[in-house]
């Protein structure tokens, strides 16, 4: 999943469905994911997902998403359990398996101990785990005392590689945890400009990748998206640069360029 010549990764997240149903540009699955995956280095999905809309003969990795059992209707999403056993995960082939934690929430023993117990089941079959520091609906959380923490726990329970935020000091997370980390986008950006400056600043910092879902494809144009963040990891591109990338692959939508030709 980790490119051995640049040591970095873009992996594509469309894991979402298995708390947030059918969320916008993800309803139909293949049709999200198809383009972009050539530019993917790893896919991360539900075994429904793998099952249903990712083609066997596509050969890019999958990060299987294996924890669950709340959706956005609940007030605590840390109720979870793993949902998908680790000889599912080798039946399905994939790369890896990820699931979330949640430190400080109401059930973070548990998360925890999903955690420690899956990563006990991966090494019987040589698949490694992700843990994904996740913060429910309390977005304040995200800042370098509670990531440190969170971090360094998993990577202390046996994860191979965690997916974390980005925030200010983000050097200091990555400094107190001895596992790889990779950003997630979070909630959609405002613009372009916005998610290049994170992925840049993130790598900056000392993050291996980034693990990317509605900053890609809920942008108007997903595969320049995916592009222009690709020449960031892996080119070491600069934020202009990938925005001249994104401009020169993205494609204008008739109906505005109509527009803006009889304004």
């Amino acid at each position: 999943m980790i490119k051995p010549a640049t040591g970095r990764s873009v992996m594509l997240a469309c894991d979402h469905g298995y708390f947030m149903g059918p969320t916008r540009n993800l309803e139909s699955p293949r049709k999200t994911i198809e383009p972009l995956l050539p530019y993917a280095d790893t896919l991360a999905v539900t075994r429904g997902v793998l099952r249903t809309s990712v083609d066997p003969k596509w050969d890019t990795p999958i990060l299987l998403r294996v924890s669950g059992g709340a959706s956005i209707l609940k007030d605590d999403l840390s109720d979870e359990e793993v949902t998908t056993s680790i000889r599912e995960a080798v039946r399905l082939n994939v790369a890896s398996v990820a699931l979330s934690i949640f430190v400080g929430a109401p059930h973070e023993k548990q998360s925890l101990v999903n955690l420690s117990r899956l990563v006990d089941d991966g090494e019987d079959f040589g698949i490694p785990v992700m843990a994904i520091t996740a913060v429910g609906k309390e977005l304040d959380k995200r800042d370098a005392k509670y990531l440190s923490l969170a971090c360094r726990v998993a990577a202390e329970l046996g994860a191979r590689i965690v997916k974390t935020y980005y925030c200010e000091n983000f050097s200091k997370v990555v400094n107190g945890c001895p596992a790889p980390l990779v950003v997630a986008g979070g909630p959609k950006l405002n613009t372009e400009e916005d998610v290049f400056n994170l992925v840049y600043n993130a790598l900056e910092d000392g993050a291996v990748g980034v693990d990317m879902g509605r900053n890609i494809w809920q942008n108007e144009n997903p595969v320049a998206m995916i592009k222009a963040i690709r020449s960031i990891v892996h080119e070491k591109a600069t934020v202009k640069e990938a925005q001249l990338i994104f401009s020169e692959n993205r494609k204008v939508n008739p109906k505005k360029a109509e527009s803006s030709a009889n304004a």
